[in-house]
């Protein structure tokens, strides 16, 4: 157990995964902002779970895991904590978004307004940047670089 989490805590003190996982909680975040207390346009948590479980006929379970990824994950990535384990939530959920919703809005996102909904080009971006993150680990300033060496 204790190769695992030292396996999953694992990362090298290089700066480019410090500023991937910041630039990504800081386009994250603000979604799981709107999904838990309804800031930025959102719903909050109670609307959101409404409208996955009613509307797209998602599990509760679902729901309640992709607000958290979002929000809580986001936080995590801020501080380097878990990072692996984070990404790979976020490269499920993007897969989950684009398969249940934006698939079939083609690749564009809806810049003109002109389609039914956003496509799928994002969810693209955030995938590459989470498995990014999942190869390489949380970098410099991280409470995964911390937690580490102490492991070791």
């Amino acid at each position: 157990m204790k190769n695992l989490l030292a396996k999953l805590l694992h990362t090298e003190g290089e700066f480019a995964p410090f500023l991937l996982r910041i630039s990504l909680a800081a386009v994250i975040l603000p979604h799981g902002i709107q999904k838990t207390i309804g800031w930025f346009g959102g719903h909050g948590f109670q609307g959101t779970v409404g409208f996955f479980t009613g509307t797209m006929g998602l599990p509760y379970i679902i729901a309640v895991l992709v607000i958290t990824a979002e929000s809580l994950g986001a936080l995590a990535l801020i501080f380097g904590f878990f990072t692996r384990f984070v990404a790979a939530s976020l490269a499920l959920v993007m897969l989950g978004a684009i398969a249940t919703v934006h698939w079939q809005n083609g690749f564009f996102m809806n810049w003109s307004g002109q389609q039914p909904g956003e496509g799928f080009e994002y969810h693209l971006l955030v995938i590459g940047m989470v498995l990014s993150l999942a190869i390489t680990g949380a970098g410099k300033w991280s409470i995964d670089s911390s937690l580490s060496g102490k492991i070791k």
